[in-house]
Formats: structure tokens, sequence, C-alpha cells
């Protein structure tokens, strides 16, 4: 699917017309610099490839990453562009899925003609793209949580720049747990990359606090019920830790309440467990009083901030998190602010590069990696953030909220102190 940018740019120099083929758009020409008119600037949009998950285990997110992308080109093209020229998103299914996103890659380049990728949120389809990209020389901005960028495992062509990775999240998270919850630790988890990558870097971090994971339990990704994994939870547990992804999320739930009644430990989940799902659906009663790791608060709270406000209009998300035209519809919305973000830091890059097409592509990288501080701001409305151009990875706030009244209420905000780790990789010294 292609978005068509919808704003109306203003003449600065020589008006230029697109074929009628890809529907007629006037856009600006670059005032002419020091070198003078020779360098004039297209009006072709700059298109930008987007990776989404339609179908698979991530649809939920992706229908909503998609509102979110679409909802930010339409301001960034209402604000004049990119370089005085508009931004046409040119999405296609990955179906989350690996090698379907590697042939993804491969069609924005050859086919499309982007002039850059972006997407896309789950890790095993990062990891199977992120080397297509590497190969095409194709600049691929990811929205996901993996620790694969920052690991050193990927290429310069891939940054993950608006959004923190999971070491960093639980990094930051761990001393809460262990000094509010407990430090006996149940871990369920799902078994992939993601789910791998919360095993690893949690148990260090609440080790590192003193405290132990007496039991990990993987999930199949195509599980679809779970009691028979929950008497595996050792009798001495005192907090059950539990990030859970896909379409099976209120099944899991469920099924947790069901299994303990009224006498669980305390319950840290990943907000995995339960985006695009109501809090208010019958059979989550028992999530009351519960504490979960939010990377953006669904509820809107007493402190909301204008960034917030101006962003939820935007995407058409009420003050719970829902879709303003369906109260039912609930968003990912812990997750999704990252498509709003990179491509905000996207139109930076490319214009503190002067980016003209894909010539300009390691000039845009270059660009991306000199930033360093992000303030919260209407770009950024989750919050401030701290880009490490080494390591391709940023570092931001992240927000425990318990359940309280059918609501989520934030009771600790993380500081970007908290999450920060050593580099594992400098980026900057690998060749274009």
């Amino acid at each position: 699917m292609v978005t068509k940018p919808e704003s109306k740019f203003t003449r600065r120099g020589m008006l230029k017309t697109m074929a009628a083929g890809t529907g007629a758009i006037a856009a600006t020409s670059a005032l002419p610099g020091l070198s003078g008119f020779a360098q004039a600037q297209s009006s072709a949009p700059i298109k930008i490839g987007f990776q989404v998950h339609r179908t698979g285990i991530g649809a939920a997110y992706g229908r909503w990453y998609n509102r979110t992308s679409v909802a930010a080109v339409k301001r960034i093209n209402d604000m004049g562009g990119i370089n005085g020229r508009p931004v046409e998103l040119v999405a296609e299914d990955d179906g989350t899925d690996p090698k379907r996103g590697a042939e993804v890659v491969e069609k924005f380049a050859t086919q499309h003609e982007c002039d850059i990728a972006f997407g896309t949120l789950f890790s095993h389809v990062v990891y199977g793209s992120s080397p297509r990209a590497g190969e095409l020389k194709l600049p691929y901005f990811v929205v996901s949580e993996g620790h694969h960028v920052a690991s050193g495992k990927l290429n310069r062509y891939t940054l993950q720049p608006g959004i923190t990775d999971v070491k960093s999240q639980v990094q930051a998270m761990a001393p809460f747990v262990a000094n509010n919850l407990g430090k006996k630790v149940t871990m369920i988890f799902p078994d992939f990359a993601f789910g791998h990558d919360h095993r690893d870097f949690f148990t260090a971090a609440i080790e590192a606090q003193g405290g132990e994971v007496v039991e990990h339990i993987a999930i199949p990704p195509t599980e679809t019920s779970f009691s028979k994994y929950f008497p595996r939870i050792p009798r001495e547990t005192e907090v059950i830790y539990h990030v859970m992804v896909g379409p099976a999320v209120l099944t899991f739930v469920k099924e947790l309440g069901e299994f303990f009644g009224p006498n669980s430990p305390e319950i840290f989940g990943f907000i995995d467990s339960l985006e695009a799902v109501d809090l208010k659906s019958p059979g989550l009663e028992f999530l009351e009083g519960t504490y979960f790791w939010e990377g953006n608060p669904r509820n809107a709270q007493a402190d909301q901030t204008s960034h917030d406000k101006a962003y939820r209009a935007a995407v058409g998300v009420d003050d719970n998190g829902a879709s303003v035209e369906d109260a039912q519809d609930v968003s990912t919305y812990s997750h999704m602010f990252g498509c709003w973000e990179t491509l905000n830091i996207i139109k930076r890059g490319m214009e503190t590069a002067g980016y003209q097409g894909p010539a300009d592509r390691a000039k845009l990288i270059e660009a991306v990696e000199a930033m360093t501080d992000m303030p919260l701001s209407d770009d950024h409305p989750q919050g401030a953030k701290r880009f490490n151009g080494k390591t391709h990875q940023t570092f931001g706030h992240q927000y425990i909220s318990k359940v309280s009244d059918g609501k989520l209420v934030v009771e600790h905000t993380t500081s970007i102190e908290d999450g920060l780790y050593e580099d594992e990789v400098d980026y900057t010294t690998q060749s274009f």
C-alpha cells in the first residue's frame, strides 16, 4: 500500500508536477544555495519503505504502527515535508516473518526505489531483514526493542533511534522489582529472540540487585493455551514476571488469573502481555493491584504533558489509549510512539544531511549517528532520550504502572541514566 502525501507545498522556486500515475503533487524546489541553481531540489517525494506486520502474530501492532506512521507523515507533510519535499509511505506486509521481511526490504530497494526502509517491531524479523538492508546499502530504521542493534550483531545501515531496547529497560526496572515486590522471581516469556533477551538480561539485572530467577518458563510463540505451564512455578516464587506477545495474550492473562485466584505472588508484567487488550475485559479483574512496565503510559496521567495530548489527538487515541472512533479498540500505546519518534528523527537527519537522494544515504546515517540528546517535545512525546551514535541505540525513560480501578497509573519513572550500559560495538568504525 502506498500512502500519498496530503499536504500542500509552498512555491519557493520553479513549480514541478509529478507524473499522473503517481498522483499529482505540487512541491517546492530548493532555494538556490551557494552552488547556485544547479543544486535545485527535486519535487519528487521522499519514499519511505514501511515494513509493517499486517498479518502474523504481530498484526495488532502492525495496524496501530500503520495508523501512527500515517499520522506522523501527515504532520511532517503539513509542516512542509523534508527539505521541501513531500514524504510518501510505501507499505509492505512482512507477515511477521523473517524471510518475508528480507524480501520486503529487497522490494523497497529494487522495485519501489525507496530512499530508506522503516519498521518493525518483532526482533526475529529485524534479524532476518537487516543483513539484506546492509547488502543493498539501504538505511533501515527499526522500531523494535530487542538488543539486536546495540549488541553489534547487525550492521551500520541498521539503526534503532526511537525506542529503548530490552537490555536497558530491564536494567532500569529491576531495582523497583527487587526493592518493592520481591527477590525470588519466576519468568514467563516467549520462546524467540525478544523473549530470550528478557530471559538473559533480566536474570542478570535481578541478580545484580541481590535477587534470583528461580524458574524460566519459555512459551512457544504459536501456543494458544497456557495453563499447563503454570504448575512449573515454584512455591517460593515471590514475583511472576511475564512478557507475552501475539493474539493469545488475553487468554494468557485470563488463565494466569484462573490458576492463582486471589492468592497469587506479586505480578509484574511487561505491557506486551496486555497491548491492544482492554483492561475491563471479563476475566481480567485479577489484574487489579498488579504492576506493568509501560514504554508510554496508556492512560493519560494527572501530569499529562501537552506533547502527549497533541500526539493522542494526531493519532486519534483517547485518554484511555483506545481509538476515538471505538472505545473498545485499544491501541498498542506502549510501543507505537516509536514509529512517530523515529520518523521525526529521520526528518531531522535528512535535513541535517541535506539529503537529496540515494547518493546521500551515508550522509544521512552519519547525521543520525551525530545526534545525542532528544528533549521532550511534540517530536518526542514519550519523553526525553539520549542517542548513542556508536551503538545506534537510544535510551529513554520507562514507566512502571499499577492497575488501579481498571486504569494504569504510573508509580515510578526511571531515569535515562538507570538504563545506560557499556558499549558493545562502534558502528561508526564500519565502512559504508
